[in-house]
């Protein structure tokens, strides 16, 4: 059984935690005179830090009448006071007895006061629902006599309730209790945890209605159901100093693997992410935006985890390392090592979508300790194992899941109601464990292809990928982790890419810029095949490309119409919601799934998409009559909507606006469109001409701000905006206009702190400040190189690469303060940046010119159903 410490320490994360206790002989001594109790000094300064922390709520439940709890202590507002053994949640409480229920308190008013003019010693607690009675002060054979005079004298008085505690009877006219109490408090707030403290008889009734993740403990001796128990009010007070700093701590990110230093696993279905020490804490199977199976990433241990490791000592792995230019997982220990991989053997990344198997195989000696928790959806839902000949099965999913591990013998424990398997194995030097966690089957028979030779076949089908890539001589292992993460973010069954493998790590630690990336952007998976276009891969562009048609034809609907993003199957996203039961990231919350910007209307999507079609026809790839058929309906879609103003690409949830970015990117729609329709001999309507020079003149006669000094976020507006350099990165201006130079410098003034580059300084609307933005980072590299700065460049790109993780992985953004990186992870736009920057300071002078492709290959339109 875990202790007390370690159960304290579970608690801390809870996603909402109720921190509540008694009074009496819990947070104060017992002493003669009830008037003179005093609370524990320490004990109220955790109770104070503990309710000043987010998402968690501390009440004090006592059988003292509220006006005496508030007159003897100090609770600061936030801490909520509940008198009356649970009879009193406001001070106006007696206002609301019926006439018969104050004519019964007075009679039993009476009746003890009678009690205590015969009896020196007894002291009188008179509260507006109860009557108590302290018998501490007398001797015992006295107290015997009077509270058997007391019983006799009240049994014939309907509706009173007798209630005992240590040394007092109160008589109460209400039959509430502490652990009614309790549950009105925990509903009230949401707990998903509760510790409760008490030490007299009446808080039985509140341990008893503890359960799961709960905690109950008991101060002094006697009997109680709680399961833990401390000696005194002293006692308590260090418990709940204890409490405040670790749940401080946990809140503040201490503790937590820095986001950065998460690996990938793919198989182009499903997402998985290992810490540093081959713990699976995310995995999203059988589709990279299925609810996850395991989430200890955002939810700490009760999220559900997948540990591999040395059964004796703590000794940390001394490596973990990418397998070559694979998605193959290496971690090793001095006895042991353990090789992970999503399956991509037989052709599996398209054909077998809803199937996902993640193969883990441990080499050495020694014994390890496994511990295998999954939790459904998030852990809503009940998770329980059974034990199968060669492994378990996860009851009750959706997908059948299970885990192969012939010659394991498992122990099931419960853990707050979700089940847990846990084994210590042999290794056998000469014979690896294999481990296949599947997904979309329930067989456990063994795979007709050895684990070994799957393993070949996956490290082969990524190298097989990455070898012809064209890589610049400039950072060539980071352009090609980044090329390898964005092909593991493409969807393989329909071509779709997403932003990022994961929802709601935080752009704000312990904030709430917490959102759900795991869908196709339009914008964001254009720029991630367009990127992996320059490096000559041309297969993912073009499925792209099928796909968004495939979009329009199945959604019928007008090009402008759009949404700007789409779930991998190419289907309108539900309505954003939250996953109460996660704790979210360092107490980032909510958790968030689905995406409300789903709904907002955002005009710069078009833009990328046809820059797609112009960099596949720049480097001759095998483009159809389909795909000028998009770039016309992109056009079109421009050519109707641009003048609006909209949300833009930062999605911020505010009115709408003339966004410059968006404006832009309707130019670069017009202008690759035109360029496209050339180089392929395609006519081009004249009035498409007309259309780009109207965006030109437009953006340049309202985005320029002259007393700024710069292209604004907006029209009108005073505003920076990283994203504004667009206006010379896109060739809308040339690089030597003045005004493309000062939104430069005022960008680099403003915006960049250290090797980041902030999107902007406006209020959002949203509380916290996010970090630096890496794309936004690039975009500076490639502004300076632009206007001649390429020293700056080549020092800003290479502070950037320093702030990823040791295998090259990028979240969303990186905060220079506290040197952390935020967001979600990893993240296509930082990928992107990565790429674009090498590729430009590897030869400056050819810094336009993306490298072609000899290798290409016809992919024809497939309508998927």
């Amino acid at each position: 059984m875990s202790t007390l410490h370690d159960q304290l320490g579970r608690l801390a994360t809870a996603p909402v935690l109720l921190v509540a206790s008694d009074y009496d002989g819990t947070l104060a001594p017992i002493v003669s005179d009830p008037a003179a109790a005093h609370p524990h000094p320490e004990a109220m300064v955790a109770l104070r830090l503990l309710a000043e922390l987010p998402h968690t709520h501390v009440t004090v439940i006592s059988g003292r009448a509220l006006r005496d709890l508030r007159r003897l202590a100090a609770f600061p507002d936030e801490v909520h006071l509940v008198g009356s053994h649970g009879s009193e949640f406001d001070l106006d409480f007696g206002k609301t007895l019926t006439a018969e229920s104050t004519r019964r308190h007075e009679q039993i008013t009476q009746l003890l006061r009678e009690v205590v003019k015969d009896h020196p010693g007894l002291s009188l607690e008179v509260k507006p629902a109860s009557v108590a009675l302290h018998y501490r002060n007398v001797p015992a054979e006295a107290a015997k006599g009077v509270l058997e005079a007391i019983t006799e004298r009240t049994a014939t008085i309907p509706g009173v309730h007798t209630r005992h505690g240590k040394c007092v009877v109160e008589l109460s006219i209400s039959q509430t209790n502490k652990g009614d109490a309790l549950d009105i408090i925990r509903h009230r707030v949401g707990a998903s945890a509760v510790i409760f403290i008490g030490d007299d008889i009446t808080d039985e009734d509140a341990f008893r209605t503890l359960t799961g993740p709960d905690i109950g403990i008991k101060v002094g001796e006697g009997s109680t159901a709680a399961p833990h128990r401390v000696d005194d009010t002293a006692a308590v007070a260090h418990l709940l100093a204890q409490l405040a700093e670790a749940r401080a701590t946990w809140l503040a990110g201490s503790g937590v693997v820095p986001i950065e230093s998460h690996v990938l696993l793919s198989d182009q279905r499903a997402l998985a992410l290992l810490t540093p020490d081959a713990r699976l804490v995310w995995y999203c199977a059988p589709r990279l935006d299925s609810p996850a199976l395991f989430a200890e990433l955002l939810g700490g241990p009760p999220g559900g985890r997948f540990a591999i490791a040395p059964a004796e000592g703590e000794e940390p792995p001394v490596q973990q390392r990418y397998r070559d230019a694979t998605m193959v997982v290496e971690t090793t220990w001095p006895t042991c090592r353990v090789v992970d991989f999503l399956d991509t053997s037989d052709g599996r990344t398209t054909q077998r979508a809803g199937r996902s198997d993640l193969v883990r195989i441990v080499h050495g000696t020694g014994q390890v300790a496994i511990e295998f928790a999954p939790r459904l959806d998030f852990g809503r839902a009940l998770t329980h194992l059974a034990v199968k000949e060669d492994g378990l099965q996860v009851l009750g999913t959706q997908d059948p899941v299970v885990l192969r591990a012939p010659g394991v013998v498992w122990t099931i424990a419960d853990e707050a109601g979700h089940h847990v398997a846990r084994a210590v194995v042999d290794l056998d030097p000469a014979e690896p464990l294999v481990m296949e966690l599947r997904v979309g089957t329930s067989q456990l028979t063994e795979d007709r292809t050895p684990a070994a030779e799957r393993q070949a076949a996956t490290e082969m089908f990524w190298q097989r990928w990455a070898e012809p890539l064209a890589l610049p001589a400039l950072a060539t292992e980071s352009v090609r982790r980044s090329a390898l993460v964005l092909k593991a973010l493409c969807y393989g069954p329909t071509g779709a890419v997403a932003a990022a493998a994961t929802t709601s790590l935080p752009e704000h630690l312990g904030g709430v810029r917490n959102w759900d990336y795991r869908y196709c952007w339009l914008r964001d998976a254009a720029m991630a095949v367009g990127a992996l276009t320059d490096l000559g891969s041309h297969h993912e562009a073009i499925d792209y490309l099928n796909w968004v048609l495939e979009l329009l034809d199945e959604l019928d609907q007008a090009p402008e119409r759009l949404r700007p993003l789409y779930s991998v199957l190419g289907r309108e996203l539900g309505a954003e919601g939250e996953i109460a039961e996660l704790a979210g990231y360092g107490g980032s919350r909510p958790v968030r799934v689905g995406n409300a910007a789903s709904g907002q209307v955002q005009l710069d999507v078009f833009g990328p998409i046809v820059e797609v079609v112009a960099k596949l026809v720049q480097q001759q790839a095998p483009l159809t009559h389909e795909h000028w058929r998009l770039v016309r309906a992109m056009v079109q879609a421009v050519t109707r909507r641009w003048r609006e103003p909209d949300h833009g690409i930062w999605e911020i949830r505010k009115s709408v606006r003339h966004h410059v970015h968006t404006k832009v990117m309707c130019w670069v729609t017009v202008d690759r469109a035109i360029k496209v329709g050339d180089q392929l001999h395609n006519e081009v309507p004249p009035e498409w001409l007309v259309l780009r020079d109207a965006i030109a003149e437009d953006i340049l006669a309202h985005g320029w701000n002259e007393r700024v000094g710069a292209f604004t976020a907006a029209y009108g507006a005073a505003d920076l905006d990283a994203a504004a350099l667009v206006v010379g990165l896109s060739g809308l201006v040339s690089p030597e206009d003045v005004r493309f130079r000062s939104t430069v410098q005022a960008v680099e003034r403003e915006l960049r702190e250290g090797p980041t580059v902030y999107r902007y300084h406006e209020d959002d609307g949203l509380p916290g400040i996010e970090g630096g933005f890496h794309l936004c980072a690039s975009w500076l590299v490639e502004s300076y190189l632009l206007t001649g700065h390429g020293e700056k460049a080549r020092e800003l790109f290479e502070a950037m690469l320093a702030c990823g993780g040791a295998q090259g992985l990028f979240s969303e953004q990186f905060d220079p303060r506290s040197n952390r990186s935020l967001g979600n992870h990893p993240q296509a736009y930082s990928h992107i940046g990565i790429i674009a920057n090498a590729l430009r300071l590897h030869n400056r002078s050819t810094a336009d010119t993306p490298p072609v492709s000899t290798s290409a290959v016809a992919t024809p339109i497939v309508r998927r159903s």
